[in-house]
């Protein structure tokens, strides 16, 4: 098959355009591919320090256990808030040990 890819989307589409309902599905399905998830929208308290997480967690079970989001976006918006906690609680720890190390030089 190698070398033939050319022609094989030739004849794919030849034949999706002469009617043929699986070589359109297949045209499409490359053109215009089914979108895996989808956008999520809850009301979440503000996220700013690590000590924000709890209650924004808390939003996400509670959306999940009303059945406004599914179990799998309740992880995957948890997983994006451990992510920015994880980013918050880094800069901190940054800017603390910069300011001992300037302590320590003064």
């Amino acid at each position: 098959m190698e070398g033939q890819a050319e022609a094989l989307s030739a004849t794919a589409l030849k034949l999706a355009l002469g009617g043929d309902i699986t070589a359109l599905r297949l045209c499409l399905d490359r053109i215009a591919p089914a979108r895996r998830d989808r956008p999520v929208t809850i009301d979440l308290p503000p996220v700013t320090t690590a000590a924000d997480h709890a209650p924004a967690l808390a939003s996400v079970a509670a959306a999940v256990s009303e059945g406004e989001i599914s179990p799998a976006e309740g992880k995957a918006l948890g997983d994006v808030l451990e992510l920015h906690r994880k980013a918050v609680e880094t800069a901190d720890l940054e800017q603390r040990i910069a300011a001992l190390e300037e302590r320590l030089t003064t």
